[in-house]
């Protein structure tokens, strides 16, 4: 591992991500969304139209404060992972015709929510990573990527650069920031957007950022792309690429298989398959490595608009007693596994309706550590 590396990864991460704060998601803050068509914050600033300012910035103000940096400080968490649109320093962008009449819908000031932020992580010793989550034309269909449905991102080389731009101002803004930790290059392209063109915007985007911050100033993360680390042997290596690191997120919810599994399964998974998998990619690909996403969630109905059912999970049935201590053994068996990378970061902080979700009652409710 180089100097840079190792020095920028003298300690652990424990994380959590602050989700549908500058990046709406529905069914984590449904109460925006009550009585509205859109699914997603592209569609839902579009259809509120003058509307959306208030009501977003009435967000902004009250869904993480400086109080919620407090208790993630006390609670032992040292760093945070932002997730932000390509929108976030507003017009001028690329257009979408899901934007509709307007080519500038979205709602700005979210650039001086983070500054904000930047803020209250220095004073609270927290780092910030920085995470372009929505890319323009949309990198993965989601609802998380700021368009459902659209995956258009990598066909177009005005959507590229733009998402590169946005990393190099970002770089530029806080390169003097003592909290940044590093910058997230795109979370979560799909599948089947093809590896040369995902590695490209990569290399693209590291030099963007490194034009102004240098390796000892912030990491570079870029995601897996949902394929195998293997795809990455001999990518962004040093000597000529410094402080590098790998994102996988990992979750038991979404295949079919892991849905009708039982608890033990899940806990084997969790605790014996992707601890070796960390020793796996520790050995093999030669980048520290991160969980950039991890949950207790095993019921895809509460998260997915787009799935079908049936929607079976491992807790169903079980009295309460009995889905207390399967989330602690669940979440314990994941800590235990990614204790084996260079960090985790827990999605998320805060949701309205999901506690298996939501980092803060699962410590509350006993399921997670109350101190890490």
């Amino acid at each position: 591992m180089s100097s840079a590396n190792a020095s920028n990864l003298s300690a652990r991460l424990h994380g959590v991500n602050l989700g549908s704060w500058l990046l709406l998601e529905k069914w984590m803050a449904p109460s925006l969304f009550n009585g509205l068509a859109a699914t997603d914050e592209t569609t839902w600033c579009a259809e509120l139209g003058s509307d959306a300012a208030p009501r977003l910035r009435a967000h902004w103000e009250n869904f993480v404060t400086r109080d919620d940096f407090v208790w993630l400080a006390r609670a032992g968490i040292n760093t945070v992972r932002i997730p932000f649109g390509h929108w976030i320093f507003g017009p001028p962008y690329p257009y979408h015709s899901k934007y509709g009449d307007n080519p500038y819908p979205f709602v700005e000031g979210g650039i001086e929510v983070l500054d904000r932020a930047f803020e209250w992580a220095a004073e609270l010793d927290i780092r910030i990573i920085l995470d372009l989550h929505a890319a323009p034309g949309c990198q993965n269909g989601f609802d998380n990527g700021g368009i459902k449905d659209v995956i258009e991102w990598h066909t177009s080389e005005a959507y590229i650069a733009y998402s590169v731009d946005v990393l190099g101002r970002l770089a530029e803004r806080y390169r003097s920031a003592s909290a940044l930790f590093g910058i997230q290059l795109l979370n979560e392209p799909r599948w089947d957007v093809p590896t040369d063109i995902l590695k490209a915007y990569y290399l693209r985007a590291y030099d963007a950022i490194r034009a102004h911050c240098p390796p000892e100033r912030a990491a570079v993360i870029f995601h897996d792309g949902f394929r195998s680390h293997r795809e990455y042997l001999g990518f962004m290596q040093p000597p000529q690429y410094q402080n590098v690191i790998y994102d996988i997120h990992r979750y038991q919810c979404f295949d079919r298989a892991e849905i009708e599994m039982d608890i033990y399964g899940h806990m084997d998974k969790a605790g014996h398959q992707w601890r070796q998998e960390a020793g796996d990619i520790r050995r093999e690909l030669g980048l520290p490595t991160i969980v950039g996403e991890w949950s207790l969630g095993l019921d895809l109905e509460v998260v997915s608009l787009w799935a079908e059912g049936p929607f079976d999970h491992a807790l169903k049935g079980m009295n309460t007693f009995q889905q207390n201590v399967a989330y602690r053994a669940y979440a314990a068996a994941q800590l235990l596994a990614f204790e084996h990378h260079h960090g985790w970061f827990f999605w998320s902080y805060r949701t309205e309706t999901t506690p298996e979700w939501c980092f803060r009652e699962c410590v509350e409710r006993g399921w997670l550590p109350k101190r890490f």
